[in-house]
């Protein structure tokens, strides 16, 4: 019996591999893209095993439009197996000076945007219980540095704060419908991003103070980098969430594991403080 999932940002990276691990284990995807040729990629790519999405996640009219062709889609009675909001952007840049159009529009699409797309796909995965089937459940991909921030990635670091404490809080608030909901946070994984980071314009810091900081930031998180996980382990993770009985609540999938997950996490705040101070330059100028 075919499974029916909604996947956010499929055209590549992470998105596109959660896309091709789940259509290889018999799920239907339904893949958001934002372009037309994303789309028309995405049918050549999996051909009847998935279906596009033209949306932006920020355009409310335009999800609702996408809920509805999946609505559709599954007929009158039939519900989705599960949602991954995996959609999202980093800007970076000291708060000092990163602009708060860049702010808001890293919130406006890492975490308002993700409560719109679950808002509008929720009745198809148990909230309308008048379709029939098992619950679905909403994986949400999130970060490492939703609990570990990282100075010049403070909007970023911000809005995967805040998706933590939106799964938490769905996944209490959806338990009388039966919807589970596991938050994904990975660390350094291989996709395009690096190479956007590496040639992006960073031009708007160049006379502040953290000048050689921010760029000794940006090369270690470069190299870092490209030397992450594979998105295919991310996108095992997200297969485990969707299929396994009893999924964490959520799951870190991190490279070095111990220097890059356990230790932070356990030094104290000032020491954490230091270290990083050290590591970069930030020192008083």
């Amino acid at each position: 019996m075919t499974r029916y999932c909604v996947v956010t940002g499929v055209s590549s990276g992470i998105g596109q591999a959660i896309a091709d691990k789940l259509a290889a284990s018999g799920f239907h995807v339904f893949g958001s893209v934002r372009r037309m040729a994303d789309a028309d990629a995405l049918t050549r790519r999996f051909g009847d095993k998935a279906t596009p999405l033209v949306f932006d996640v920020t355009d409310e009219a335009g999800v609702r439009a996408g809920a509805a062709q999946v609505a559709a889609a599954l007929g009158e009675k039939g519900r989705l197996a599960g949602l991954v909001n995996n959609a999202g952007v980093a800007t970076p840049g000291p708060l000092l000076h990163l602009s708060l159009d860049d702010l808001r529009r890293q919130l406006d699409i890492n975490v308002v945007a993700q409560v719109g797309v679950t808002q509008a796909f929720a009745p198809l995965l148990g909230v309308d219980k008048t379709r029939a089937g098992a619950p679905g459940r909403i994986v949400n991909i999130v970060s490492t540095s939703g609990r570990l921030a990282t100075p010049f990635l403070g909007a970023y670091c911000a809005s995967k704060y805040a998706m933590e404490a939106i799964s938490d809080t769905l996944r209490r608030e959806l338990l009388i419908y039966g919807v589970d909901v596991i938050a994904i946070e990975p660390g350094a994984v291989v996709t395009p991003i690096w190479d956007k980071a590496e040639n992006a314009d960073y031009s708007a810091f160049e006379n502040t103070d953290y000048k050689k900081s921010f760029g000794a930031l940006r090369d270690i998180m470069i190299a870092e980098g490209r030397k992450g996980l594979p998105p295919s382990r991310i996108a095992d993770a997200v297969h485990r969430a969707l299929t396994d009985a009893k999924p964490p609540a959520r799951m870190a999938i991190v490279p070095q594991r111990l220097k890059n997950w356990t230790a932070p996490r356990l030094m104290p705040d000032r020491a954490l403080d230091k270290f990083v101070a050290k590591l970069i330059g930030l020192t008083p100028v």
